[in-house]
């Protein structure tokens, strides 16, 4: 087996141990109050997670809160507090962009420990070193990433938990797996995901893949969709979507239940694609576990 299967696979323990995590003292300071106007900040996999985090804490009135990559984050802007997400705590941009904040600029990184490089440049650090992975793939660092911050909005993980279990004993389809063209949509905090579901299959199996916001998808993308295309919607579906796309040969893929756990479907669905080409899916080629450039 290898190392990515047993990650994906962990991710509803992963979870509850992020959930039983978000309520001790030492997260509920780390994290945002409502109220704060917030920025979270992440690159690849953990930009879309702040995507997530981001619109989720904004829709539940809790404050103003946006998401950018480290690179781009916009330093003539005011924030109470950045929020970094980075697995490997070594990632050039997320140290550089905290090392530039002002010292009144409360930040706080969610990593794997907090002996990381990049922790020595946060105010607060929060670990989840039991989500850490040997895989160079992230999968369940950022779910659990994410369901700490869903958690410490006050959601109940439990339905979502059981959502995961559910998809992770369910069978991925032969005329799913068979696809040559995915399109991942999302709306609101699951824009994220489908940007996500995009890149792990576009990384781990050498898929074409795109996503976009689902009602942007009508404004030209739909015109490539045919008899090779496979269209994920997380979330709800908007009215008609769904008919035009079948009109075009293309096949649907939605799931009534937690978006978060339907992104676990898509994790596996890369692997199997990988494997049916003979491609490693812990290992994909020129991408590393951590972009660590050299210094200007």
């Amino acid at each position: 087996m290898s190392f990515i299967v047993a990650e994906i696979e962990s991710q509803p323990d992963t979870w509850r141990r992020a959930a039983e995590l978000a309520p001790t003292s030492v997260v509920a300071e780390a994290l945002p109050q409502p109220g704060a106007r917030v920025a979270v900040v992440g690159c690849g996999t953990s930009l879309f997670m702040a995507q997530s985090c981001a619109a989720l804490r904004e829709s539940a009135d809790l404050g103003e809160t946006d998401a950018f990559p480290a690179s781009e984050f916009p330093h003539l802007r005011r924030y109470d507090h950045v929020v970094a997400l980075t697995r490997s705590g070594t990632t050039t941009e997320v140290i550089q962009l905290l090392a530039a904040l002002p010292n009144e600029q409360r930040s706080t990184v969610i990593t794997t420990a907090a002996t990381l490089p990049v922790a020595k440049h946060a105010d607060a650090t929060v670990a989840l070193d039991f989500a850490d992975e040997r895989s160079v793939v992230v999968t369940r660092f950022a779910t659990t990433a994410l369901a700490l911050w869903r958690a410490h909005l006050g959601e109940d993980l439990g339905p979502v938990i059981k959502d995961a279990r559910t998809e992770l004993a369910g069978h991925l389809a032969d005329e799913l797996v068979g696809r040559e063209q995915f399109v991942f949509l999302g709306t609101g905090w699951t824009v994220g995901l489908a940007n996500e579901a995009a890149l792990k299959l576009r990384e781990g199996s050498q898929t074409w893949t795109e996503s976009y916001p689902a009602m942007e998808f009508r404004h030209g993308p739909i015109s490539v969709v045919d008899q090779r295309s496979a269209v994920w919607i997380f979330g709800p579906t908007p009215a008609g979507l769904a008919e035009e796309i079948t009109g075009t040969g293309g096949l649907v893929v939605h799931a009534d239940i937690d978006p978060m756990a339907h992104l676990v479907s898509a994790q596996r669905l890369a692997v199997m694609i990988a494997n049916r080409k003979g491609l490693d899916p812990d290992a994909p080629r020129h991408v590393a576990r951590s972009i660590v450039l050299a210094d200007p």
